[in-house]
């Protein structure tokens, strides 16, 4: 048996935007909730639209839910990190806490929400845990907190299975998220004798999905490529202007300056790049803004 990757737009959507019962297993096992706030029941939301922008557009899955408390939540596959997510989460979450009511409503009937973001990239190198939870605290009493946006973010490639075994459902569904792949051909026995993560796997067979689908499959991965050489090509083009430059702010300004004057070049050593590894035209004007004629003509 052939699988697809969890990860990928087209199957993460499949299996967490189409299953309310899987999505709701996933959150109640990687949220902080305790036995009386499980989720028993939800219904999904429109997703949001992300911005038209380069570097992102393509690299975040969303999917949105609430519970039949109000509650909502949001779940973020992020295959390509910087450290302006963080601020776009806040804004996400933000944006659906203030949403919840019009204008001269009561505020009480404002209810939580949950921003759950699994991360495929190491963004916290200097901590050591995976699992990073953020809420509003009092700084000298961490028993007293403002309930209302909570977030959270997970650093898949640091999760190893043999390091934590106190959460099953959580360390389940994390080894289903880094375990399984397209070289996968024997799932681990542990997953299949789990229900719910039995449904995710088999959710993920090859065979499950048209050619059509299986195509648009491979051009996402093509993309995510795409987008990784172009942001940490432009971080590189950042930090070696900063430096030139010697200035305590020449890095931040590096990156602007650098990306501005050589984002022609850049794009064309890029493309054809790709070209040679014959990544789809389409892909690549798609990704770095040349047309189909520039990239023939590289």
């Amino acid at each position: 048996m052939k699988y697809l990757n969890p990860k990928a737009d087209l199957t993460f959507k499949r299996v967490f935007g189409e299953h309310p019962d899987l999505v709701m297993s996933l959150l109640n096992a990687l949220l902080p909730l305790t036995a009386e706030q499980e989720i028993t029941e939800i219904e999904y939301l429109p997703s949001e639209m992300v911005p038209d922008n380069p570097i992102r557009k393509n690299s975040i899955v969303d999917v949105r839910c609430k519970d039949k408390n109000g509650r909502q939540f949001i779940v973020e596959m992020q295959m390509v990190w910087s450290p302006e997510f963080r601020q776009r989460v806040l804004f996400n979450a933000s944006k659906a806490y203030v949403r919840q009511i019009e204008v001269g409503e009561q505020y009480e009937l404002l209810q939580p929400v949950y921003s759950l973001n699994l991360v495929n990239e190491i963004f916290e190198p200097e901590l050591e845990g995976y699992y990073h939870y953020y809420r509003m605290v009092h700084e000298e009493n961490s028993d007293k907190i403002i309930d209302g946006l909570q977030l959270i973010f997970v650093e898949l490639p640091k999760f190893n299975a043999r390091n934590y075994t106190e959460k099953k459902m959580q360390v389940l569904w994390l080894r289903y998220l880094t375990e399984i792949d397209e070289n996968t051909r024997q799932v681990p026995e542990e997953l299949l004798a789990n229900p719910e993560v039995k449904k995710a796997v088999t959710a993920l067979e090859e065979s499950a999905f048209s050619d059509a689908e299986l195509l648009g499959y491979e051009k996402f991965w093509d993309i995510i490529s795409v987008e990784k050489t172009l942001y940490y090509s432009g971080i590189r083009t950042g930090r070696a202007t900063g430096k030139a430059e010697g200035l305590t702010e020449g890095f931040e300004k590096g990156k602007v300056e650098g990306k501005a004057e050589g984002k022609a070049e850049e794009q064309r050593l890029i493309a054809a790049n790709f070209k040679k590894q014959g990544i789809a035209f389409e892909v690549i004007s798609q990704c770095t803004g040349l047309s189909l004629e520039d990239i023939a003509a590289l």
